[in-house]
């Protein structure tokens, strides 16, 4: 996918959000953030591909409904619903996506409440789809409030400073502490504080990860794209895999999790899913499954398996492969494995 669009929202000390969209790539946005800057504490920004709406700077995000901005990723399914109900609130549409529909549902929720927190719960009730996105308003500076549903948000961990991406690569110049969002959380976030609500709207937990990824993680270096550099990256993500599960010519079965010996020894088949160059990577395992184990296996694209009715092998092990671990259409398809009796997962985080 190529970003058609981009932009960025910033509360100043005056309390007043500023905010530039440009069409086109980064480059035309961090030209257009020089010749007039924006300054203050507290902001979000977004890079875009079109999925509702043609690529123009009308329809980038971040999308603003009076004091509040949203950036969003993810599809809102029933946004045209939505859409009409708060047309006959008095809401007037600019652009024809689904996120601004959640900026103007914000800002409907928050006229009965002084907390933004509240607001967004109330918000995401609303909403059938997929989203991870990211809410502030102009009026409570110091905070942003997130929420996850099927598609990532991690919280990155500074000193004196906190930030929110939905891919840890994205922050990894300003920290190695991070905390992956589980599905149906929202978050509100400080510069100093960080609250996390389950999908009941309890309090929760999350781990703290400590990243040990290196910087060039997130750049391409050498290579043309990013998938051709995961694609050379391929031959160590495998040993590092490896490492820690293989003696010698014995595989260490305990090592890949209880009760593997007795699953695999079962295995007939085995299907794997998959996108971009986890895809690549899975192609080549079905050469050695099928050379070296013996065993028939079956690779496809995570967003055929999961709209096909497939038919189910017995003793079939199901292997999904995702990069980031957060693959949307990858994690759908494991779910509906899963609910069809298929179960297995390998991640390369």
């Amino acid at each position: 996918m190529v970003i058609d669009s981009a932009g960025v929202a910033v509360i100043n000390k005056q309390n007043e959000l500023q905010r530039i969209r440009c069409l086109g790539k980064v480059k035309a946005l961090d030209e257009a953030v020089s010749e007039k800057p924006l300054i203050g504490g507290t902001g979000i920004a977004h890079t875009r591909w079109a999925t509702h709406g043609e690529p123009s700077e009308t329809n980038a995000h971040p999308h603003s409904s009076g004091t509040f901005a949203v950036v969003h990723n993810g599809i809102i399914e029933n946004h045209e619903e939505l859409r009409e109900l708060l047309k006959s609130r008095g809401y007037v549409f600019l652009s024809q996506t689904d996120t601004e529909v959640i900026a103007h549902l914000v800002e409907w929720e928050m006229r009965s409440t002084d907390s933004l927190l509240d607001a967004v719960k109330k918000a995401v009730k609303q909403l059938t789809g997929a989203y991870g996105m990211v809410v502030m308003d102009s009026r409570h500076p110091e905070h942003l409030v997130a929420a996850r549903s099927g598609s990532p948000l991690v919280i990155g961990l500074g000193i004196g400073e906190n930030f929110l991406a939905s891919d840890q690569l994205a922050l990894l110049s300003v920290t190695r502490r991070f905390i992956f969002l589980e599905e149906g959380d929202i978050a509100e976030i400080t510069r100093r504080t960080v609250d996390i609500y389950d999908t009941h709207g309890n309090k929760a937990k999350r781990e703290i990860h400590e990243s040990n990824l290196e910087n060039d993680a997130a750049e391409k270096g050498k290579f043309r794209h990013f998938m051709q550099k995961e694609i050379y990256e391929q031959p160590t993500a495998l040993i590092n895999t490896m490492e820690g599960r293989i003696n010698h010519d014995n595989v260490i079965v305990d090592s890949i999790g209880n009760g593997a010996k007795g699953i695999l020894e079962k295995v007939e088949h085995i299907q794997i899913v998959a996108c971009g160059t986890s895809y690549n990577a899975g192609m080549v395992a079905r050469y050695w499954f099928e050379s070296l184990a013996g065993v028939s296996c079956d690779v496809e694209i995570a967003s055929e398996f999961r709209y096909r009715k497939f038919v189910t092998r017995p003793n079939s092990l199901l292997i999904t492969l995702s990069q980031s671990g957060e693959t949307a259409d990858t994690l759908a398809a494991l779910r509906l494995a899963k609910r069809k009796g298929l179960y297995g997962g390998i991640n390369n985080l």
